[in-house]
């Protein structure tokens, strides 16, 4: 089962990082495949796709319209 840690804390109190986590919970009999810390992650931005439609000169491709929250962002090219 995976479950994220931001979950985890609304059930139980902790100051671990994932890596930390898995190593406890190992440690104590528990298996834990796959460990994924975001945490060391800078500048993701995570954008809403607001329109999509066909590209005039292409069957795989859409053009989109994105928005970051702050700023809107036309004629980006989406893969189908």
């Amino acid at each position: 089962m995976k479950v994220s840690l931001h979950w985890l804390k609304r059930f139980v109190d902790f100051d671990l990082n994932a890596t930390q986590l898995a190593d406890q919970l190992t440690m104590r009999g528990f298996e834990s495949e796959v460990v994924t810390d975001f945490n060391s992650l800078d500048n993701v931005v995570v954008g809403d796709v607001l329109s999509a439609q066909k590209h005039p000169d292409a069957d795989k491709l859409k053009l989109c319209t994105v928005s970051d929250g702050n700023e809107e962002f036309e004629r980006c090219l989406w893969r189908t």
